[in-house]
């Protein structure tokens, strides 16, 4: 159990004495540059989603 304590007080120690945490601006910039990578990603896959249903259906519409 001393162990357990030993482990959390640690922990904690570490947490509020150790780690550089963000600034709220550093965060705002972060969460801005992952929502426009996210939808840059969500439009390139759309995007290649709907090439490739194209291009499969000219391709089946050979063979009718």
């Amino acid at each position: 159990m001393s162990k357990l304590k030993a482990y959390i007080e640690d922990s904690y120690n570490e947490l509020v004495h150790k780690v550089t945490w963000p600034t709220w601006a550093e965060l705002q910039s972060s969460a801005l540059v992952v929502m426009i990578s996210s939808v840059i990603i969500a439009l390139l896959i759309f995007a290649m989603d709907f090439s490739f249903s194209n291009v499969m259906e000219i391709f089946y519409g050979l063979f009718k």
